[in-house]
């Protein structure tokens, strides 16, 4: 997560000892939310006591989890929970971090060359807009309850075409051709 507008670096947040946020790019006072989403975003940021100038982002990210996690939104299981927590004070301590945040990295690394295989997977058949629409509706169906996220305006529906009707019939038919050579 270090994208920021271009040439400020991250953007500055206060929290003031009545606990509200001030964002000092747009000049407006904020909640966990739009930190969540901003998070979301990929926009980088770092919270400060307005007080004292110490750096508070962690502690600001852990109640934005604790706040998503006591909404229902659970991703963190009760045993990786305790796992965790076991491993403060460990002489492992101080590798957790990088291992967490390697394994962050992997995962979507690993979801993003998900995503390209299946769309890969129909790129040159009949069936690739299918597969595409299909992906499509998936990730806005993930994205409608993700909290924050603004539901997409509904696209019109794509209108079907006699050609690819026809294209679909056709593989169809050669499939069935397959099939039934295969069966004799």
């Amino acid at each position: 997560m270090k994208k920021a507008t271009p040439g400020t670096g991250p953007v500055i947040i206060k929290k003031y000892a009545n606990r509200r946020l001030y964002n000092t790019e747009t000049s407006s006072y904020i909640t966990l939310d739009h930190l969540a989403a901003m998070t979301r975003e990929g926009r980088d940021f770092k919270v400060i006591d307005a007080k004292s100038e110490e750096d508070i982002t962690h502690n600001v990210l852990t109640q934005i989890i604790m706040e998503e996690e006591a909404r229902g939104q659970t991703m963190l299981p009760v045993n990786f929970l305790r796992q965790l927590i076991a491993l403060y004070g460990d002489s492992m301590q101080a590798m957790v971090p990088g291992y967490l945040e390697a394994s962050m990295d992997s995962f979507r690394r690993n979801q993003e060359q998900f995503k390209s295989a299946v769309e890969g997977a129909f790129a040159n058949s009949p069936f690739a807009e299918i597969a595409k629409r299909n992906i499509a509706m998936f990730e806005a169906a993930a994205n409608a309850f993700k909290p924050g996220t603004a539901a997409p305006a509904a696209e019109p529906a794509a209108e079907s075409s006699g050609d690819d009707v026809a294209a679909l019939k056709a593989e169809l038919a050669r499939l069935q051709d397959k099939i039934e050579k295969l069966g004799k």
